[in-house]
């Protein structure tokens, strides 16, 4: 349920591997591009994402670490 408030918070440092923990909303600290791959694993970049953002919902299970500039990463589960 996308609509209840995250129960965890996970500092994210982009990878190639599954998160610990399946996200469905980021915080953005430092901006630049952030490649995500939801759950059927099709991945996406959201470019240009400005410091101090939030993205979602969604339901993700990667931050790639290939093609994403953004760090300061938080991801609400």
């Amino acid at each position: 349920d996308l609509t209840t408030p995250a129960i965890r918070l996970l500092n994210i440092t982009p990878a190639d591997g599954d998160l610990t923990h399946v996200c469905r909303m980021l915080y953005v600290g430092n901006g630049g591009t952030v490649v995500v791959r939801d759950l059927f694993g099709t991945t996406s970049p959201y470019y240009n994402v400005a410091s101090g953002t939030y993205l979602g919902p969604f339901q993700i299970d990667r931050v790639l670490a290939t093609g994403t500039t953004a760090t300061g990463i938080i991801g609400h589960v």
